[in-house]
């Protein structure tokens, strides 16, 4: 899913249950203000909670000794801060319900 189609998808929604009252402009708006607001969270070093959805958090790294692909010599790599997301309990249960779900192959 693009954010394109996340944008469709959001209009829709709001759509139904309250009348064409956005338009995709401004729900593209929303959509880009929300994922703003996390990746400036994100940079100032603040976990992000949204409940039944999971938590945007900042890890930190260690340094770490690594392989040059073309030389084979070892490399240290620097720590560093890296974004992770940890799902929900909800989330969580919701994919995996939908896994199981009868007719849900891959094969299809």
């Amino acid at each position: 899913m693009t954010k394109a189609d996340l944008v469709e998808q959001v209009t829709a929604a709001i759509a139904r249950t309250s009348g064409p009252m956005i338009s995709k402009k401004d729900c593209a708006r929303v959509v880009d203000a929300f994922l703003d607001a996390v990746k400036e969270a994100l940079r100032d070093q603040q976990n992000i909670e949204v409940r039944g959805f999971g938590t945007f958090k900042i890890r930190r790294r260690k340094t770490r000794m690594a392989r040059n692909p073309r030389t084979g010599e070892p490399v240290e790599v620097a720590a560093r801060p890296v974004p992770v997301f940890k799902p929900s309990k909800e989330l969580r249960t919701l994919v995996a319900d939908e896994e199981a779900a009868p007719g849900s192959s891959d094969l299809d």
